[in-house]
């Protein structure tokens, strides 16, 4: 008898265990796909071309989630982009496989710690805070701090944010919600082996409370991503590499339900092992109004580059797009955008497209 009741209590320990360790994974993704024209300002000519992601890049991605009970969660994110004009994986050529996340943590009452590749600290201000979201194609803002143009060697705009719009080798602490408040604190190792100082640390946090939504960030740069190399990625024009990056950017919206207004303001500082600096100055204002099944979308931004690192002197870019996207249903949208761009010493350019979004 004494056995059996034994027997009994294990089986129910393993059955209350197993209940408690509830865990899923899911897959989700995104395709976007656009036909149109291409150039950007100091481009030679229009491209006539099928791109991907005009709206958002698109990805495909693996999310899990463990139960642990007294209120603590295991939690996984492996997320790839991938171009679907052509079928290659990454946003472009060489980027990792999981460039978007590579990421294990922990979330409980206390917030969420996370270990490997994940958003920088500036990406979330960047996209929630402009109406073309997240498009590395059109968003006047996004081209702006994310996206060089031009041959490698000889760029007509290299980004305002030297140190991608994610970081590898990271730490990331998410404090828990008070109100509409929540921040994120980021640390990325360097991993160069004597030199334990070079790193990137960064910091955001977002409010959101009814109509109203504000953020803020700063991040101190010195690393690049995805991989590391000798110096972080050139962030001014023509091509120079720089050692050190310290950006901060505010940011805030309202929606009036009838238009929806947005606004950011960024001041970037740029510095070599010497003594030659350069500084960006960014302002975006921007707008999105319903109509219909879709809203009218409105973006402009204006970047102001100074400083005695820039050999050809200073430079300034004007960028301002306007397009309608239509919702065909929750997951399925159409969209069309126009885009002028004109650099201070380049000659003005015009780009449109004509695209198609799926989530899955």
């Amino acid at each position: 008898m004494k056995k059996t009741r034994l027997a009994l209590a294990l089986a129910s320990c393993m059955v209350a265990g197993s209940a408690m360790a509830q865990s899923s994974v899911t897959v989700s993704g995104l395709v976007d796909a656009y036909v149109g024209s291409m150039k950007n300002s100091g481009d030679t000519g229009s491209k006539a071309t099928v791109g991907s992601g005009g709206m958002t890049t698109s990805w495909i991605g693996f999310k899990g989630i463990e139960d642990l009970g007294g209120g603590l969660r295991a939690e996984f994110a492996l997320t790839s982009f991938f171009q679907a004009d052509t079928g290659a994986y990454g946003r472009f050529g060489g980027d990792n496989l999981f460039s978007r996340d590579a990421n294990v943590g922990l979330a409980g009452d206390f917030g969420r710690v996370s270990l490997g590749r994940g958003l920088a600290p500036s990406f979330l201000p960047t996209v929630l805070f402009n109406p073309f979201g997240d498009s590395f194609t059109f968003s006047p803002l996004v081209l702006h701090v994310y996206t060089p143009s031009g041959n490698f060697g000889s760029r007509t705009w290299t980004q305002a944010n030297a140190a991608d719009s994610g970081w590898s080798n990271q730490v990331i602490y998410t404090t828990p919600k008070f109100g509409g408040l929540q921040a994120n604190v980021h640390y990325q190792f360097g991993e160069v082996a004597g030199q334990s100082g070079k790193k990137n640390i960064g910091v955001n946090a977002l409010y959101f409370n009814g109509g109203l939504a504000l953020t803020g960030l700063y991040f101190d740069a010195q690393v690049s991503n995805p991989n590391s190399g000798a110096a972080i990625i050139d962030a001014t024009s023509p091509f120079s590499s720089i050692t050190r990056q310290k950006t901060w950017m505010l940011g805030a919206t309202y929606d009036f339900q009838v238009v929806k207004l947005y606004g950011t303001y960024q001041n970037s500082k740029d510095t070599t092992a010497g003594n030659p600096q350069a500084k960006d100055k960014l302002f975006s204002l921007g707008l999105s109004a319903p109509v219909g099944n879709g809203s009218i979308l409105a973006g402009f931004a204006r970047t102001k580059r100074t400083g005695d690192l820039l050999a050809g002197g200073d430079v300034s870019r004007n960028t301002t797009s306007v397009g309608y996207d239509y919702f065909m249903s929750k997951r399925t949208d159409l969209y069309a955008i126009v885009m002028n761009d004109k650099i201070s010493t380049q000659s003005n350019a015009v780009s449109f497209g004509l695209g198609m979004r799926h989530r899955f």
